[in-house]
């Protein structure tokens, strides 16, 4: 199992990054705005850190997960996560 990724459940995302990626930092300020909106945090893991994570994602970073589904990768696309997570809310 991954470390530290098999803890992570419930109402938080998890994003995984890699340093000098500027998509991921933009991902890391998009989800930030996201918080703010929605009340959902997230939790950053460095595809480096682990072989199966650098595998797993080493090509999509930043990929966003949500209760073990990633539900996006790349480009992160805050209006649709605002969408999905007030709709959810409701």
């Amino acid at each position: 199992m991954i470390k530290g990724v098999e803890a992570m459940t419930g109402n938080e995302f998890i994003l995984y990054t890699r340093e000098k990626c500027p998509l991921c930092n933009k991902a890391k300020a998009i989800l930030d705005e996201v918080a703010m909106v929605t009340g959902i945090t997230y939790k950053e893991f460095d595809i480096y850190s682990d072989d199966e994570l650098l595998e797993r994602f080493g090509l999509m970073i930043p990929v966003l997960e949500w209760q073990g589904a990633v539900i996006q990768y790349g480009m992160i696309d805050p209006i649709s996560l605002i969408d999905q997570f007030q709709k959810d809310k409701a």
